[in-house]
């Protein structure tokens, strides 16, 4: 038994990196970052809907968007950023905590963001986790009212196995407890999860939302990487590679780094002036 507790606890580290890292922090994360994060932004006519960057798993509302954030600025978008998923004692590593409780707190973010910029509706761009933890706000709390458009960068919609990584908790007795009770936000993501069989029961999406998944066949995290892919009557499902097949971006190149995923979402956010991706595009 001590060995098999040995092995668990050098499994549950690897684990818990593998599941949705998004970006080693450096610095802490401040409140207002250049160019995004101004709440006295207002929408203009040609954007009228303030963008919110939803980060993934041990990310945060800075270091996850230090690529796309000025992007969209750039482009004349009133972006704003959140931390969730934070547990005690943990700094800078966010996205930890339930993903029920994640999507509550994003509730309350969004309603501060409209009330601050005037708009009626915001749009939604999250990576990893925050792509697919938006869409249980969405469903169970009321944002189907006040969002237009969700745009998730390898969102881990479906869940993931970790190329079979997590079916070997079931060999280890009490790991799955373990890591769920030390970080439930991993173990939701997991495939089979209760909180994500909730989630999909009854169909992938919510009437009144355009979705748009962008994904990497590169991706190492979440596997399959059709599994964020999703299934509904507005849904744009966009593999990277079909676009530009020598774009090589994984996991977490899709959302920090990839220019060609940051001009499609780019398009996502306005379709109407979407101009072809290809590997010319960033």
């Amino acid at each position: 038994m001590k060995l098999r507790w040995s092995r668990t606890l050098t499994l549950l580290p690897a684990l818990a990196l593998a599941l949705g890292v998004t970006t080693a922090p450096a610095a802490a994360a401040p409140t207002v970052s250049s160019g995004w994060n101004n709440y006295s932004c207002k929408p203009s006519a040609e954007h009228p809907r303030p963008v919110i960057l939803v980060h993934g798993t041990f990310g945060n509302s800075v270091d996850n968007w230090l690529g796309l954030a000025p992007y969209l600025v750039a482009r004349g978008y009133c972006v704003f950023s959140l931390d969730y998923g934070q547990l005690p004692g943990v700094p800078l590593f966010n996205g930890l905590g339930p993903v029920d409780a994640s999507a509550r707190q994003l509730a309350s973010y969004v309603d501060r963001v409209l009330a601050a910029t005037g708009a009626g509706k915001t749009d939604l761009v999250g990576h990893s986790q925050g792509g697919m933890m938006p869409r249980v706000y969405l469903k169970f709390y009321g944002g189907a009212k006040k969002v237009n458009a969700l745009v998730g960068l390898a969102p881990d919609n479906h869940g993931t196995d970790l190329d079979g990584l997590t079916r070997l908790l079931d060999h280890f007795p009490g790991a799955k407890d373990y890591l769920e009770g030390l970080t439930p936000g991993l173990t939701d993501q997991i495939v089979g999860s209760d909180t994500l069989n909730r989630l999909n029961e009854g169909g992938d999406t919510v009437p009144g939302v355009h979705y748009t998944v962008i994904a990497t066949k590169y991706d190492e995290v979440v596997t399959p990487y059709r599994s964020g892919f999703l299934d509904g009557p507005d849904v744009h499902n966009v593999l990277l590679q079909d676009l530009c097949p020598v774009d090589l971006s994984e996991h977490l190149a899709i959302g920090l780094a990839d220019r060609l995923a940051f001009h499609e979402t780019a398009n996502a956010l306005d379709p109407a002036h979407a101009a072809p991706t290809t590997c010319l595009s960033g």
